[in-house]
């Protein structure tokens, strides 16, 4: 498909208006939560049309920058100054890719977790037992909260290392796959087992132990890992049959 100068100029006149909005949020020293102006305003402001900056806003929406929320109105959110952003257009993932994902996991957050060992806080280990708390509530009913407990504890972990690269990389992976997240929980099918193992994390990073967090965090990965690979092989082997 041949791109036509009118669709390059109105690419490039939405580029340059998202800057100049995030350079407005950040002048003004707008924060997450803060209210911008309507489209109209900004429009005005701007000297463009209002089709033309609700363009660049839904593209500010699409990578998390702002919040455009119906009949309320648009909020800054704090993914602006995020360095690592989800890709909100992915595919569902293949078999090979549902893999992948827990591979690039291990490879993140047994380290995140040594590091949230180093740095703990009162207040990190308390976000983490609250996680694992609301986990605990849903061990034998409702698999979505407790999928959203259990990723609020991976999410803890990261925050609490204070790496923020990879606490955003690993919050783009959680994000962005979420539903293979939960076919992962659907799979490995031992939710006593996952939260003893998360329990033992906690106590490693409350204890100051680098080693053993890491040590755990690896071992309860590789675990969900194999049991993941295990049972998708059997799946394909059914197909196949």
């Amino acid at each position: 498909m041949t791109v036509t100068d009118d669709e390059l100029l109105r690419r490039s006149l939405s580029d340059a208006l998202i800057s100049r909005v995030v350079e407005m949020i950040r002048s003004e020293g707008l924060a997450p939560g803060a209210r911008l102006p309507a489209a109209r305003v900004l429009a005005q402001r701007f000297a463009v049309a209002t089709p033309t900056i609700r363009e660049a806003l839904r593209q500010l929406q699409a990578t998390g920058a702002i919040d455009i929320r119906h009949g309320s109105g648009m909020y800054v959110n704090a993914a602006l100054d995020r360095v690592v952003i989800a890709n909100p257009n992915l595919p569902t993932l293949d078999a090979d890719q549902l893999v992948e994902l827990l591979d690039a996991r291990l490879l993140v957050e047994p380290y995140l977790a040594g590091l949230a060992a180093r740095h703990r806080s009162p207040a990190s280990t308390a976000a983490l037992r609250r996680s694992l708390d609301a986990a605990e509530q849903h061990l034998n009913g409702d698999d979505a909260r407790l999928h959203e407990a259990n990723m609020a504890f991976h999410r803890a972990v990261a925050t609490a290392s204070g790496h923020r690269i990879l606490h955003e990389v690993l919050d783009s992976l959680l994000s962005v796959h979420a539903g293979e997240q939960r076919e992962i929980l659907q799979i490995f099918d031992d939710r006593s087992r996952d939260h003893e193992e998360h329990r033992a994390v906690l106590a490693a990073i409350e204890a100051g132990s680098e080693e053993r967090a890491r040590r755990l965090m690896r071992r309860h990965l590789e675990d969900v890992a194999d049991v993941v690979a295990r049972r998708l092989s059997t799946n394909e082997e059914i197909k196949e049959g």
